[in-house]
């Protein structure tokens, strides 16, 4: 929702937040629906008795070995986020009223979607499925059905700052779970591809301050 005039829900967003410390604790992934959307690691599975007593096999795939829940959190929750991130940088693309903004949308929508082929490849390696597990939930850092409203509705200066407000957001929030990732992750691909995302995220949050009218935006 739009975080100039209509900031989250309490409870959802204490919920939302859930999965911000979840991540940094190593631990699984929920949401503010649905706290057990993340499918179970491999070795989670490995450890539960079958029904008839007899213990499940442990998969021999390494890749699938290395995944923790952490892993898996992280990439099903980076993927919608950078999607909804690029369509909102592909209308500052189009409709930003100050020309740098414009630019800067153009770059980091492109940045966000090279993201995206390698978060897919991963969620690809990971035997994870390409849905959103998180679709319909306010989440810290996405950009949901109704800011995407909220931007096509709005013009000139205004759009601008909801621009700057939400992309702001999305970037530190983006950070901040894949800082979680390196540190708690178990996977080498993902915990590199993390590393990059912040990299990344450092640069663009530091370009983004510098544009015309951030200073009156971001406050």
């Amino acid at each position: 929702m739009n975080p100039v005039s209509l900031p989250l829900p309490p409870l959802r967003r204490a919920a939302a937040l859930v999965l911000l410390g979840a991540l940094a604790l190593g631990g699984a992934a929920g949401c503010s629906t649905a706290a057990d959307s993340v499918p179970r690691t491999p070795q989670e599975q490995a450890q539960e008795p079958s029904p008839t007593g007899t213990p499940t096999p442990t998969p021999t795939s390494a890749s699938a070995s290395a995944s923790t829940a952490t892993d898996v959190g992280w990439v099903q929750l980076m993927t919608p986020m950078n999607q909804q991130a690029a369509k909102l940088l592909t209308l500052a693309a189009a409709r930003a009223a100050e020309p740098r903004v414009r630019d800067f949308a153009v770059r980091l929508r492109t940045g966000q979607e090279a993201e995206l082929d390698r978060l897919r490849a991963l969620l690809t390696r990971m035997g994870l499925p390409g849905t959103d597990v998180h679709a319909g939930h306010d989440m810290p850092g996405m950009v949901t059905v109704r800011d995407l409203e909220a931007a096509r509705a709005a013009e000139g200066p205004a759009f601008d700052r909801l621009v700057l407000l939400q992309i702001r957001d999305h970037l530190r929030q983006s950070a901040q779970v894949s800082r979680s990732e390196i540190t708690s992750g178990r996977r080498a691909d993902a915990r590199e591809l993390a590393a990059a995302l912040v990299t990344a995220r450092q640069a663009s949050l530091a370009e983004l301050e510098r544009l015309p009218g951030a200073g009156r935006a971001l406050g």
